[in-house]
């Protein structure tokens, strides 16, 4: 597993595998009607151009996250496998009421996340979205076979636990993990999911006042432990130096590159001042802004070794 890490630190192409959903809407009221649910402004998305944004219930707590692309006619959406189901069921819901069509397309193409390698999709039909890693594919099912012989032979394969270590020093946190129907949108700190200047949407007067009037209670932020070996329960609680409660634990993970276990979690308002140290368990934390490192440039991560 360290020689794999290590490898896509130097540089080298990779691949990771998993399964994600993979939906399509269009029609003449497709945009309206998804600019009604999700928090960022689908008017604005381009021809091959993409934006993220998430589906919000009317308190403002998170369903999903979604990157959507325009393709043609069609606005793709693609989102995790965990809230993927729950996505296109509250999307079919709605389609009796306007000029618009939902289709899951997920059956009919397989997900490659590639680091350090950029591989040809026109010749594929392959669905493109940028990534905080670089670029992910949705490649058709009839033509993964050949898409593995031609454009995969060099690159070097990622395990979950590599991928662990990747996604939680760029900040990319899971749903049911690191997020869920507790989380408040903006807790998660990402301003490029939402737009304060488009109409309504679910949940927007919730989101709107947090921005507008007052400030979130706590956002998902780095975590730096002093040591290198850390055993925590799930979200464990985050303590300040007066023993106030500070926030919690999401995720934690050995970094081979910082030579520490570093982490995810939700730090309370009063302590997210980047270098603020907090305790966990037995434990001595750093709160660090996120992300760790920006896999998508490479010459940040050379610079910082």
């Amino acid at each position: 597993m360290t020689d794999v890490y290590r490898q896509i630190h130097q540089g080298k192409p990779a691949v990771y595998e998993e399964k994600r959903g993979l939906i399509a809407v269009w029609g003449k009221e497709s945009v309206q009607f998804l600019n009604g649910m999700v928090t960022n402004d689908v008017k604005k998305i381009q021809e091959n151009e993409q934006i993220s944004a998430a589906f919000a219930n009317a308190q403002g707590r998170l369903q999903a996250i979604v990157r959507i692309k325009r393709v043609g006619e069609k606005l793709i959406l693609e989102t995790e496998k965990i809230t993927h189901e729950r996505i296109f069921q509250h999307l079919s819901r709605f389609t009796l009421a306007g000029d618009f069509f939902v289709e899951d397309l997920s059956a009919g193409y397989h997900f490659f996340r590639f680091l350090n390698f950029y591989p040809n999709t026109d010749k594929y039909n392959a669905i493109k979205f940028d990534s905080i890693f670089g670029i992910d594919l949705f490649v058709p099912t009839e033509r993964v076979e050949e898409f593995r012989n031609v454009e995969l032979k060099d690159c070097l394969k990622i395990s979950d636990g590599v991928y662990e270590i990747i996604r939680i020093e760029a900040g990319e946190p899971r749903y049911g993990v690191d997020m869920d129907e507790s989380t408040v949108v903006p807790e998660l700190g990402f301003e490029n999911l939402i737009s304060y200047k488009k109409g309504c949407y679910i949940g927007q007067e919730i989101i709107a006042r947090i921005h507008f009037r007052g400030h979130i209670a706590k956002q998902l932020m780095g975590l730096v432990f002093d040591e290198k070996e850390v055993s925590l329960q799930s979200r464990e609680q985050l303590f300040a130096s007066d023993n106030k409660s500070a926030g919690f634990v999401t995720s934690t993970v050995f970094s081979p590159f910082f030579d520490k276990t570093i982490g995810l979690g939700y730090v309370r308002y009063d302590y997210l001042s980047e270098g603020t140290r907090l305790s966990v368990g037995n434990y001595s934390v750093t709160v660090r802004k996120l992300p760790f490192l920006r896999y998508a440039n490479r010459a940040e991560i050379k610079e910082a070794n």
